[in-house]
């Protein structure tokens, strides 16, 4: 008599954290707002900040609702696509 046949087992790993990152290349200014501050809430599409470049300015807006740990971007700092530039713990 054979077994029974099973899915594969291990563990299952779930991340409450995720990167808003810089859309495009440019340099960074943050939102001037209570949302920058940590704790706040942060829904989907919220703007927390904008990339600079050659006088065109491209809106970070955040794909995910959660609360906003840290901003990791500096004022001024240059970025480069897909660089992180907040962390939100995922609600």
């Amino acid at each position: 008599m054979k077994p029974p046949r099973h899915g594969p087992t291990g563990e299952t790993l779930s991340v409450p954290e995720r990167l808003i990152v810089a859309p495009s290349t440019g340099v960074f200014r943050p939102l001037v707002s209570p949302g920058q501050r940590p704790g706040t809430a942060i829904e989907r599409g919220d703007i927390i900040g904008e990339v600079r470049s050659l006088g065109i300015c491209t809106a970070i807006r955040s794909p995910f609702a959660g609360v906003l740990v840290d901003v990791l971007a500096a004022d001024g700092q240059r970025l480069r696509p897909g660089q992180p530039v907040a962390w939100l713990r995922i609600r």
